[in-house]
């Protein structure tokens, strides 16, 4: 089955099997930043964003997502490489596995909200996971980035 959408801008179209999931169809037309870790939607390593929202392409049917535009991380790689120091400073970058969606779902909450509350942001990034440092220094990481500190 053919599935046309925006990748980064880009129109695309991939052939894709009736139950094919987007991390899957992704990563075999080499867009290997999406991370799968879990395959349940639990862990946020596979979020990306569908019309602006973030998603965890993991649990996400291909043919879903006809006509929409997503955005992976070199989609926000200006972005990303800002959210990435503000990371490291706060010792929030351990593996590196889990960053590419906590950046993805960072963007999409400063788009979203103005000044939200440390709630609101713990809200917001619940659906991403990081095993190495748990999530103390993310958050003070978020803040930071989100007040531009």
């Amino acid at each position: 089955m053919l599935v046309t959408f925006y990748l980064n801008d880009v129109e695309v179209t991939y052939n894709v099997r009736p139950g094919e999931y987007l991390a899957e169809s992704l990563r075999n037309h080499g867009v290997k930043s999406v991370k799968v870790g879990c395959n349940e939607s639990t862990c946020g390593s596979c979020t990306l964003l569908v019309d602006g929202k973030p998603m965890m392409s993991c649990s996400l049917l291909t043919a879903s997502i006809e006509g929409k535009h997503i955005i992976t991380i070199e989609g926000i790689q200006e972005e990303a490489a800002k959210i990435s120091t503000y990371f490291a400073k706060q010792g929030a970058d351990q593996c590196g596995f889990c960053n590419v969606g906590f950046a993805l779902v960072i963007y999409a909450l400063k788009k979203e909200y103005k000044d939200p509350t440390t709630e609101e942001i713990k809200n917001y990034i619940v659906g991403n996971l990081c095993r190495c440092s748990g999530l103390q220094s993310h958050l003070k990481a978020i803040k930071a980035y989100l007040k531009g500190e």
